[in-house]
């Protein structure tokens, strides 16, 4: 699978030349995931896959009247739940097939207003895991991401624990988790990952972050790659 990376940036207001579009992915040229930023839409894919309703995920979230430009298009859309704006939009729950490609929603636990799920995707033997923002991912999910070739998740934190609350009336947590704990979850599912949706703690020395990543993998035992705007690359060369 080819794999480009459209946009690097969390909902933070820092930005620099190689991380400055939001949330984004496309696979094959064809399929997206994400549409953090409405030019993303130039590329003409044949399908969408949205991990939440948050802005820096769906673009329209911002405006309300931005949503025609999504809606008139000649593609499928899918995401977790219905957007009370597109009656279109396909709520997806379970594995389908497009073409030659295996798609499979996986909840996750990121907010607690909106609901939201990363997407395993699946052909010629390969498999990718694309998780949107996250918490955490319930045990019982979790055999649908064993044997994973690669894992693209989010880095809004850099520290342990990251940003994690918990609702006084429910009980349930939502936010970002910490990378470390992130890399020591996947880590028995993967041996590597690939990191987008940056923080602003990335932004402060973005040489000196990439490095702590890098040693943060390495000290898990697995390949950490950095996502930058544009980036592009065959799977099986990662």
């Amino acid at each position: 699978m080819n794999i480009k990376i459209l946009g690097t940036r969390g909902e933070i207001e820092v930005s620099s030349p190689y991380h400055s579009h939001h949330s984004g992915i496309l696979v094959d040229k064809k399929i997206l995931f994400d549409v953090g930023e409405e030019s993303f839409l130039e590329y003409q894919p044949k399908y969408i896959f949205i991990t939440h309703f948050h802005p820096d995920h769906a673009y329209f979230v911002r405006s309300l009247g931005k949503i025609s430009s999504l809606i008139h298009l000649p593609f499928s859309v899918y995401g977790p739940e219905k957007y009370k704006e597109d009656k279109r939009l396909n709520v997806l729950t379970k594995k389908i097939k497009i073409d030659s490609y295996k798609i499979t929603p996986v909840p996750t636990i990121h907010s607690k207003k909106v609901k939201s799920q990363g997407y395993l995707i699946e052909k010629d033997k390969q498999r990718i895991f694309y998780t949107g923002d996250m918490v955490w991912i319930e045990k019982k999910y979790h055999y649908l991401i064993k044997n994973l070739d690669l894992v693209i998740t989010e880095a809004s934190f850099i520290k342990k624990g990251g940003m994690v609350r918990r609702d006084k009336e429910t009980g349930k947590v939502y936010g970002h988790n910490g990378i470390p704990n992130l890399i020591n979850f996947f880590k028995s599912f993967t041996k590597d990952i690939l990191f987008v949706h940056f923080g602003n703690w990335f932004y402060k020395n973005i040489n000196k972050s990439r490095k702590e990543l890098m040693k943060l993998g390495k000290e898990a035992g697995i390949k950490v790659f950095i996502g930058y705007d544009g980036m592009e690359f065959n799977l099986k060369n990662v």
